[in-house]
């Protein structure tokens, strides 16, 4: 089922902040924003005894993430039934400072704990494809051929519950000392970091007079 947005944020040990827990955002809402607005997030599991960091698409449905890779990927088919990390981070800025110390970051990021799933119901599977292709790549489920059994056989997709997660957020200026505010030595403020779409590229073999998609070019 599906929890409505504005539901507050599980508040476990793993999810409370311990350093500045002012920038914690508690609204459900605050989650689903990070998660929507990041296009990679950062798989982590525990392989042959290790810890195993690794990026990778993914889809959101409700309170349920997808993630996707190759039936044959180790850390995929390691994660399965296992606790798991998920985490997406969206750099806004970089913080100049007066003192090396006090440099920053502006960021939002989301940390969701939880066991994996493997998605072996058909349903399921494609709904969840479905939803990681959608949000990397807006219309393309309606437009391009549908997944073969094949290829279905040869992904493999995981499910991870958003029950218990954390988000994290930095904004404003630097925060410098008294003293280093009052030299006045150099220069402290934001520089802005600001990620845009570029001019879509056709394919090389694509043939003459195929027009760039609404669903493309409304991105760029």
């Amino acid at each position: 089922m599906t929890r409505i947005d504005s539901t507050p944020l599980s508040s476990t040990p793993r999810t409370q902040l311990g350093r500045y827990p002012d920038r914690a955002r508690t609204d459900r809402r605050d989650l689903h924003a990070v998660l929507d607005a990041g296009i990679v997030c950062h798989l982590g599991v525990t392989v042959d005894g290790a810890p195993l960091v690794l990026p990778t698409g993914y889809g959101r449905i409700g309170d349920v993430m997808y993630l996707h890779g190759s039936s044959a990927a180790t850390s995929l088919r390691a994660a399965d039934a296992t606790p798991v990390c998920v985490t997406v981070t969206l750099v806004d800025g970089i913080v100049y400072a007066r003192a090396v110390f006090s440099h920053s970051v502006n960021y939002r990021c989301a940390v969701v704990h939880g066991l994996a799933r493997r998605v072996d119901d058909e349903a399921e599977k494609l709904a969840g494809l479905r939803a990681l292709a959608e949000h990397m790549a807006p219309g393309s489920w309606d437009h391009a051929r549908a997944p073969t059994r094949k290829e279905l056989a040869a992904t493999l997709l995981l499910a991870v519950d958003t029950t218990e997660a954390s988000v994290k957020v930095r904004t404003g200026p630097p925060g410098d000392e008294a003293d280093d505010v009052a030299a006045a030595h150099c220069w402290a403020g934001v520089l802005p970091v600001v990620t845009t779409w570029g001019e879509p590229r056709p394919c090389p073999q694509q043939p003459d007079g195929v027009q760039v998609p609404g669903y493309v070019a409304n991105r760029s």
